[in-house]
């Protein structure tokens, strides 16, 4: 589902998410290579239009994998080791912008955050279909919340 669905479904999630992908400016993507093996690479994002964006330098290793093979997973950046930051997991598939009044609402919201913007065409642009989502945090008030459409919202023990 689209990112504005996803907020709808389980804002409980969402809120963390972008709360965290609008500080940080960035996330780790996981894909398939070609050869089946994982790949992970860091990634800016920006929301527009209710989308969740993911734009990638012109024929990027990350946006030839999402080209061949759409699964992904958007994984909040960590650099606290004890895990109180918390942990936010999107997992979906990417889809390919084409359409020229999208790829101008993300050059418009990229631009309002870093006073930049990629020239048409060169560059990917992919939205987020998100499937599932997860979050965890550690340390006081450590929990962790799953979500997918079938099973709605869980609250799960950390051990």
């Amino acid at each position: 589902m689209r990112w504005d669905e996803f907020q709808h479904a389980c804002p409980e999630i969402a809120s963390l998410a972008s709360a965290r992908f609008e500080k940080d400016e960035l996330v780790l993507l996981g894909t398939i290579r070609r050869d089946g093996s994982p790949r992970i690479s860091p990634c800016e994002v920006d929301f527009a239009e209710g989308h969740l964006f993911l734009g990638m330098m012109w024929k990027s290793k990350k946006a030839l994998d999402l080209l061949r093979d759409p699964r992904i997973v958007v994984h909040s950046v960590t650099c606290d080791k004890d895990g109180t930051d918390g942990d936010v997991k999107l997992y979906g598939r990417a889809i390919a912008v084409d359409g020229p009044d999208l790829r101008q609402a993300y050059r418009d919201a990229i631009g309002a955050r870093t006073d930049w913007a990629p020239d048409e065409p060169e560059f990917h642009l992919f939205s987020i279909d998100v499937e599932a989502a997860g979050y965890a945090v550690f340390g006081e008030g450590s929990h962790a919340l799953a979500w997918d459409p079938g099973n709605g919202l869980r609250r799960l023990p950390l051990h």
